[in-house]
This record gives structure tokens, C-alpha cells and sequence, in this order.
């Protein structure tokens, strides 16, 4: 797996089983290079309702991957001038997060490890590149890196990562009454249907 070092294996938690088949995009799924969209507006990762959120804007790419990008902002920092290491793994899950969207299936984070290769200065646009190695079940693997600067700069973070697909009560039995209830309450089906692919 790319978040993998030579010296240090692949944690059993993160590499699929055997038996584990290779994703398949949903035939409904969206064309690549189409944005996928925020998938809720009050997202801390991608909506645009939250003032100093990552705004991050995700696109479909081929097969079951996305690419992304934000901008690191100064309510990101944590050092001086660099970005909070909490605030890339948000941005590290929101993206991997996406591709569930392309597989259609509503799912959460199980585990998330990230690996922070070099600091990420304010003011630099994290570019961000995530695909689904296997589906095991109801586990979704799937693996991201972060790159500085553009597609082809120099390897910020990277993160492996094991979602579990669940069922839309997990958001209703364990979210507040008022958001959900805001949600379903939209007239925009597709956006309820994004609004719960949310992590937990």
C-alpha cells in the first residue's frame, strides 16, 4: 500500500483480506472529472457553510478515484505558519471519504492513518489523490496522497484508510434531531443522499 514505508508493514487493520474484491464503480456514479460537491454544507471538510472550514473541492476521476485540493488557510495552522496536522488528516478523510461516493454505498470511517511526510506551509494548496484498492464485505480500503503546490509537487501526507458501509440510521439514531431533520427536509434528493455519507 502507498502509505506504506519498506521498514514498516501495512497495519493488519488496513490491508484487505485475500478474499477482498477490486471496487467497482456504480454505473450512476458521477463522470470523471465531474466536482462532486459538498456533501453537506455545514461539512468542516467541504461545506460551504462553515467560515473556517477546508472548503475542499473534490472531482471524480476514473475508475473508483478522486482528486482534490484546498488551501491551507490561517485558522489552519497549528505551529506558525504551518498547517495543523489534525486539519491535513480532516482533509486526508474527506477525501477518501468521497470515494464512497462513487461506489454508491453510504459508509464511515473505521480507521484512518495518516503519515506526514514534510510541513505544509499557510498559503499552499494541498493537491489531494485517493483511489479504492479493495471492498471486502462491508470494508472499503482505500489509500490518498497529498501533494504541495500541484499534482506533480513534492509528497506532503499520505493516508491509508478502512471505511464500513452502514445503513441510514446510523446518522439518525446517533446525529442531532434538528440537522437531520434539515436535511431530509430538502427538496434537492441528491443532496440528502450526499448529506449521509458523512464520517462520524
Amino acid at each position: 500500500m502507498s502509505g506504506a514505508t519498506p521498514d514498516v508493514p501495512a497495519r493488519p487493520a488496513l490491508t484487505p483480506p485475500k478474499d477482498a474484491s477490486p471496487p467497482v464503480r456504480h454505473p450512476d456514479a458521477p463522470a470523471p472529472g465531474e466536482p462532486l460537491g459538498a456533501h453537506y454544507e455545514h461539512c468542516f471538510g467541504c461545506g460551504g457553510a462553515q467560515p473556517h472550514g477546508l472548503h475542499l473541492e473534490a472531482r471524480a476521476g476514473e475508475g473508483v478515484a478522486v482528486t482534490a485540493e484546498f488551501t491551507v488557510q490561517p485558522a489552519h495552522q497549528g505551529a506558525p505558519g504551518l498547517a495543523h496536522g489534525g486539519v491535513l488528516a480532516t482533509a486526508m478523510d474527506e477525501v477518501l471519504g468521497s470515494l464512497n461516493w462513487l461506489l454508491r454505498r453510504i459508509a464511515v470511517t473505521g480507521r484512518l492513518e495518516t503519515e506526514f511526510v514534510r510541513p505544509v506551509p499557510v498559503g499552499s494548496t494541498l493537491h489531494l489523490d485517493a483511489h479504492c484498492t479493495a471492498v471486502a464485505g462491508r470494508k472499503i480500503y482505500c489509500t490518498a496522497t497529498g501533494r504541495i503546490g500541484g499534482p506533480d509537487g513534492p509528497v506532503a501526507v499520505r493516508a491509508d484508510a478502512l471505511f464500513v458501509e452502514v445503513k441510514p440510521a446510523h446518522f439518525t439514531e446517533h446525529g442531532r434531531a434538528e440537522e437531520i431533520q434539515a436535511v431530509i427536509d430538502d427538496p434537492d434528493q441528491v443532496k440528502v443522499v450526499r448529506a449521509f455519507e458523512v464520517n462520524p
